[in-house]
């Protein structure tokens, strides 16, 4: 039987990436996905090219009760699961004083309270099977802060210390909890800031290049695999030096 992996916020950019590259590895793929999209079933078609098995499941990883409903579909339907990537983030940027108190809700909202939320639902199932990855995304201004996103910085500042306290609380039972912090990555999110801006940012990068959702898949790859098994509550930069 093959591992099945979660993966949350998996229609485009970093998260379909990661499902792209896990069903690579012989994964049968379980993809959240909040609105039902053109991109869902592109991501879908892709997959299903790998001989695995691929289930789209709905839900808004902000409301407990929606991870619930997923994390039970996906037993129900894949029998398991040995991997989740707490992937779906989501931006609101804007300096503090003009900040609306909604914007800096929604953001912790759907970045760290939805990771809890789907990990609550996840790991009595993997405590049961006494194995399992955990694999949250981070960024790295959840360690340097950035100006104009203190709602951002903070959710993933907080997934930060949300792995390192589950993962001492899940190494008796051989889950392993991991945090990514990707950089400058290439996606739709990163798309709509001016080229003036992001040549200033590729100024703070030493490799001098952006980073790509597949340098952020395969750091995904390495966690999840028995390559892993003796690295827990790490933050890995994915970042082409930014933080040196």
């Amino acid at each position: 039987m093959n591992k099945v992996a979660l993966i949350t916020g998996a229609t485009r950019g970093i998260g379909r990436q990661i499902a792209i590259t896990l069903a690579q590895e012989g994964y049968d793929i379980a993809l959240n996905y909040r609105i039902e999209n053109e991109d869902l079933l592109d991501t879908q078609k892709e997959i299903e090219k790998y001989n695995v098995k691929c289930l789209a499941v709905q839900g808004d990883v902000s409301v407990f009760e929606d991870c619930d409903k997923m994390v039970k579909q996906v037993i129900e339907k894949l029998e398991r699961i040995d991997v989740l990537v707490n992937n779906a983030g989501i931006t609101k940027d804007m300096l503090l004083l003009r900040m609306k108190e909604q914007d800096f809700k929604e953001v912790i909202d759907v970045n760290l309270i939805g990771t809890f939320n789907m990990t609550k639902c996840v790991v009595s199932y993997m405590m049961k099977a006494r194995q399992g990855r955990i694999i949250n995304l981070s960024s790295v201004v959840g360690i340097s802060g950035n100006a104009g996103q203190s709602n951002y910085s903070a959710s993933k500042a907080g997934i930060i210390g949300f792995t390192k306290s589950l993962a001492k609380e899940l190494a008796s039972r051989n889950i392993l909890v991991n945090a990514i912090a990707p950089g400058f990555i290439q996606t739709d999110m990163t798309k709509v800031l001016s080229d003036e801006v992001k040549d200033k940012i590729l100024e703070t990068i030493p490799l001098r290049k952006y980073g790509t959702p597949e340098d952020v898949a395969n750091v995904v790859k390495f966690l999840a695999s028995n390559e892993s098994s003796y690295i827990t509550g790490q933050v890995i930069n994915v970042d082409g030096g930014m933080l040196i």
